[in-house]
């Protein structure tokens, strides 16, 4: 069943500041966005559609998060950096804030 995006292609567009006459890269935009909230989910241990009912009601920050992941991986395509960089300045630490320690 596929992820209900918490972050549309047009917010993403806006976030990467494309005009929206520049349509030729939505498939891979999108492909970025559902890769960005799939490991965001994985890292905090629950899915965010599960866990706030509505994409609306995501808290700002996670959604910044997706949105940061997904535009560091659309921005950086290219093998630019060594194998395990760490992630883009603040989604490791929205993450920590969010996750769920309870086992």
């Amino acid at each position: 069943m596929p992820v209900e995006p918490i972050v549309t292609l047009d917010e993403m567009k806006e976030h990467l500041a494309l005009t929206g006459d520049q349509q030729d890269d939505d498939m891979l935009i999108q492909l970025k966005i559902d890769a960005a909230q799939s490991l965001i989910e994985r890292m905090l241990g629950f899915g965010l559609i599960e866990r706030f009912v509505l994409s609306h009601d995501v808290p700002p920050d996670l959604r910044e998060a997706v949105m940061q992941l997904a535009a560091w991986w659309y921005e950086n395509r290219e093998a630019v950096i060594e194998r395990g960089a760490p992630l883009p300045f603040g989604v490791a630490e929205i993450v920590e804030a969010n996750r769920d320690w309870s086992f």
